[in-house]
């Protein structure tokens, strides 16, 4: 990591009071994974809404 990026993480972890940069980095990469989360499901709200894709009203629709 270079030494101004550690030097961010390091007052991250000061700032908001995680107990090591591993938990900091963790946190960041939970965060970072919910945002691609809110992208997916976005993007399939889009493709439902050009018909795209086909809507479940029920478990048998599954099949």
């Amino acid at each position: 990591m270079p030494p101004k990026l550690f030097s961010k993480v390091e007052s991250a972890v000061r700032e908001h009071n995680y107990s090591s940069v591993s938990e900091f980095i963790r946190d960041a990469v939970r965060a970072w994974e919910d945002e691609q989360l809110v992208k997916e499901l976005k993007e399939s709200q889009l493709e439902a809404r050009a018909g795209k894709v086909k809507l479940l009203r029920s478990l048998k629709d599954l099949r």
